[in-house]
């Protein structure tokens, strides 16, 4: 835990190790759907990472990949849609039949769902330089909705977190991280100064007690994911990591409770 975390409000410091579920319980529900988010809550996870795009006409919607076929009957990108087509979609069926016509969530309606029952590690999905207003709306609804202490913003560009802290720099910041990643621009680690992050997140193959102690001396959390591997879990705890992402919160709980 980090020097300073005695003066924070942050939920996300909590002098222990959190359970969040990877885009919900993820691997019981269709990723980033209300049924996984609400699972997870039912499991006893303490908060969902959740990914957050902008569609064509500015609305914030909770989904993964950037084109809609990877997890959902409709085709093309989700930044190309207006919100009312893509409401139409089926988010749940190519998961499981049981799931048929789960749709894709807005921000607004996780919120207005399970915003005082869940923290939440929200990604911002952008990898340009320009997030076409996205961190702005995203901030807009944690401060409409008063999560300012139940939410962190992660990113893998730091210019989306950067913006993040130029529009309302008391909500935290976690700067996510993976020795290789598909993008050039920021696969440059020496560009993570431009995210001012409170927190790190790097995969949890990356992790060492040497690393966490490296960023709790700099003040920061170390959140890592995504683990489902009950052995590995354990090994996390045991370092001191501050949350763990996962698939399956409920073998997370169990491996806490031990």
């Amino acid at each position: 835990m980090p020097l300073n975390a005695p003066h924070e409000t942050n939920l996300f410091y909590a002098n222990r190790t959190l359970n969040l579920g990877h885009r919900g319980a993820s691997h019981y529900a269709p990723e980033n759907t209300m049924p996984a988010f609400r699972l997870a809550a039912e499991m006893g996870a303490d908060g969902v990472e959740l990914d957050a795009q902008r569609s064509k006409d500015g609305h914030i919607v909770v989904i993964h990949e950037v084109e809609l076929s990877h997890t959902t009957n409709g085709s093309g990108l989700v930044t190309d849609k207006p919100l009312a087509e893509l409401r139409e979609l089926d988010a749940g069926a190519s998961f499981s039949p049981e799931f048929a016509g789960t749709p894709i969530p807005t921000l607004e309606e996780v919120f207005s769902a399970l915003g005082p029952v869940l923290l939440f590690n929200i990604e911002l999905k952008v990898w340009t330089y320009d997030d076409r207003g996205l961190v702005a709306e995203v901030i807009r609804l944690i401060e409409d909705f008063n999560m300012q202490d139940r939410v962190i913003l992660s990113s893998f560009n730091p210019f989306a977190l950067k913006r993040a802290y130029q529009v309302n720099p008391k909500i935290k910041r976690g700067f996510l991280w993976r020795p290789k990643l598909p993008f050039f621009f920021i696969r440059r680690k020496w560009l993570r100064f431009l995210a001012r992050e409170d927190m790190y997140h790097p995969d949890w193959e990356s992790v060492t007690p040497a690393l966490i102690i490296k960023e709790h001396h700099r003040g920061h959390l170390l959140n890592t994911w995504t683990c489902d591997d009950p052995e590995v879990m354990r090994r996390l705890i045991k370092m001191g990591v501050d949350s763990i992402m996962t698939n399956q919160p409920d073998v997370l709980k169990q491996a806490l409770d031990e």
